[in-house]
């Protein structure tokens, strides 16, 4: 029985509105004035207090082999300065505790929009090459706390995945 473990490429789509529904949704800018309407973040942050910041990561590469969700609420993640980066998702799926392997995708996000993940959608990242990156977070005070579930695929597959 082999030890090592296996790396499984997985090709990072240039995220649209359409590509990503599944996941949540891609906020890109409007003009000032324009009324509420569903190409605005439906946020879901009524079960603890909204906590918005901004996170510095250092450069994170493209591996991962845990994916993570937050049932309690969504999460909205940008980068500023206009930076590209990647991020792996998965549905939800409320009947499950764990990620449907197959249904992992990847998506590269350009510098001048925003995600918000829907409630349980697995996330991992996110995954940058630049060498610093500050990220404005969006969900609750006690998200990491409370409501932060994760799955290793290194534990239950021997398993880790790259974003080509």
């Amino acid at each position: 029985m082999s030890t090592s473990q296996t790396l499984k490429q997985l090709p990072a789509e240039l995220i649209n509105s359409e590509n990503f529904r599944r996941y949540g949704q891609v906020i890109f800018a409007s003009q000032d004035g324009k009324n509420f309407d569903v190409e605005d973040a439906q946020l879901n942050l009524q079960n603890g207090t909204p906590r918005f910041y901004i996170m510095r990561l250092d450069k994170k590469g493209r591996k991962f082999h845990q994916i993570t969700r937050h049932l309690q609420c969504t999460q909205c993640l940008g980068a500023l300065a206009g930076k590209d980066w990647l991020i792996a998702v998965c549905p939800p799926h409320n009947d499950r505790n764990t990620p449907v392997l197959e249904e992992i995708a990847a998506f590269r996000i350009p510098g001048n929009c925003f995600i918000k993940l829907n409630e349980g959608t697995w996330h991992a990242g996110p995954y940058f090459e630049h060498e610093v990156v500050d990220f404005y977070n969006l969900e609750l005070a006690d998200t990491n706390v409370v409501d932060h579930f994760t799955h290793d695929f290194v534990e239950s597959h021997n398993l880790e995945f790259e974003m080509i």
